[in-house]
């Protein structure tokens, strides 16, 4: 490469996997089993992606965001039913609002704004003091599927642009994450004190395995945002889902699940925290299993040991017999955390001993082999495979393998991790990070930032905080606005 010629990898996008429904954005309606470099001009500045069944969400740096793949319920938002969509477009129905996150269920799509341009006069940012902190942070816009009301309207109908969630309009939103049909939203709390409620959990959509969270035995459904009860005391920073399961990390490092049990346990209508003294700070799920990572840079699995996930069935230990179950013990009142729970029930069985508590805590969890010496710096779950990605730019992958979603140029599983290459030598201070849909995978470089949302204007009066990202969208707010793959493995469908 000529010197100051650049790299078309730094900041690229790759796909692979299935790739039927147009998901992986290479405009040819089929499987890739190795990495591919997608040459779309729209994606050269996109930071943020959202895998889905069988369609993508991608954010901007700039707060827009384009929708590709499957398009059969609006949930690519482009106001029409479609089969599928081969090219990344762009919603327009998003533009005069700045979306900082987006997520992508089995067939429904939700997008937070930071900032709505429509809704806020120049008046008001001249006269006031705006930023993505205040009063015009955080609505949440839902579309495609809304047949269990994962959309959050109050009703079962299906919308093909993406509408605003009234019940979030007034609120600080923080994040929303989509599963197979439901939706989870993380509010921000305004205030401090013993009397904050804090960040706060709703959800809506289907509840038939718990994953509502709103603890409401076997309840069918719900259309309207429900608060996630089990949180009190605790500060929740992230949240997840994906097929039947639900998950959230709190500011201290604890993980919380519930919804459809893992192997060996029974589903959770309420939160419950993962019994550990580690401190984790994120969680990946998939349909039958979830991956956690630790602050130092180890990776744990849950429900992992079955074909095509995670270890050798011949020999792995059984978690259907241990004497205590994560999701056990009494609902109305949960202890802080982690070893208080166990600790109230080593009081309660006089035979374990203090050897047999210490390896207990960690029994719910298996450790990800092959990584020894490796820090990781990020995880990612499809419905069966799961990808990892080093501090040093080594990219691990497992799983199921029948639509090339490992990158491998093949088909089969792979039941430990193996190295995945992207095909270029990536710089050393490159930083790789990887989505997984249900079947397929992306892998998004470093070249571009997560939106973010404050800048600042001097005036001879005052001066102007505004939540935009840079000149273009300070001058858009000047001017008047203007055949799927088969997932078999899935026990809840």
């Amino acid at each position: 490469m000529e010197e100051g010629e650049k790299d078309e990898s730094e900041g690229g996008v790759w796909s692979w996997g299935a790739g039927t429904d147009g998901q992986l954005g290479t405009t040819i309606l089929e499987d890739e089993h190795f990495p591919k470099l997608l040459h779309q001009p729209l994606l050269s500045s996109v930071s943020s992606l959202a895998c889905g069944g069988a369609h993508v969400i991608a954010l901007t740096s700039a707060g827009k965001v384009l929708s590709w793949g499957r398009g059969n319920s609006g949930q690519l938002g482009h106001g029409e039913v479609v089969s599928n969509a081969l090219y990344p477009k762009a919603l327009t129905s998003l533009d005069d609002s700045f979306i900082t996150h987006v997520a992508a269920g089995w067939s429904h799509s939700a997008f937070v704004s930071g900032l709505d341009f429509s809704a806020v006069s120049l008046s008001a940012v001249f006269l006031k003091r705006i930023s993505v902190e205040s009063d015009y942070t955080g609505c949440v816009f839902t579309c495609g599927d809304g047949s269990f009301g994962q959309l959050g309207h109050g009703d079962y109908a299906s919308h093909s642009s993406p509408v605003k969630v009234s019940c979030f309009i007034d609120q600080h939103v923080a994040k929303v994450a989509c599963g197979m049909r439901h939706s989870l939203v993380l509010l921000k709390g305004h205030c401090s004190g013993a009397d904050c409620p804090g960040n706060q959990v709703y959800g809506f959509g289907s509840g038939k395995r718990g994953q509502l969270g709103v603890n409401i035995d076997r309840v069918k459904s719900v259309n309207v945002p429900r608060l996630v009860s089990g949180f009190e005391g605790e500060e929740i920073v992230e949240i997840a889902a994906n097929g039947d399961h639900s998950a959230a990390v709190s500011v201290d490092g604890h993980v919380y699940t519930w919804g459809r049990g893992f192997k060996g346990f029974d589903d959770a209508h309420t939160p419950q925290c993962l019994n550990s003294t580690l401190n984790f700070t994120k969680i990946a799920l998939g349909w039958n299993h979830a991956l956690t990572m630790s602050g130092e840079g180890e990776v744990y699995m849950l429900g992992g040991n079955h074909p095509g996930v995670l270890g050798d069935p011949q020999n792995t230990k059984s978690e259907k017999h241990l004497p205590f179950s994560m999701h056990s013990g009494d609902q109305k009142r949960q202890p802080k955390c982690r070893t208080n729970r166990l600790r109230e029930f080593v009081k309660k069985d006089s035979n374990m001993t203090a050897l047999e508590f210490e390896d207990f805590r960690e029994a719910n969890l298996e450790k990800v082999p092959g990584l020894d010496g490796m820090k990781i710096t990020d995880i990612a779950s499809g419905a069966e495979h799961s990808f990892l990605f080093s501090e040093h730019g080594e990219i691990k992958t497992w799983g199921w393998g029948e639509h090339g979603q490992l990158g491998l140029g093949n088909t089969s599983d792979q039941i430990s991790p193996v190295t995945v290459s992207l095909g270029y030598d990536l710089n050393e201070a490159a930083s790789i990070r990887v989505f997984c849909g249900s079947g397929f995978t992306f892998a998004l470089g470093s070249g571009s930032e997560l939106p973010v949302a404050v800048y600042r204007m001097e005036s001879q009066e005052s001066s102007t905080y505004f939540g935009i990202h840079d000149a273009l969208c300070w001058k858009a707010m000047c001017s008047a606005p203007k055949a799927p793959p088969k997932f078999d493995n899935y026990e809840g469908m």
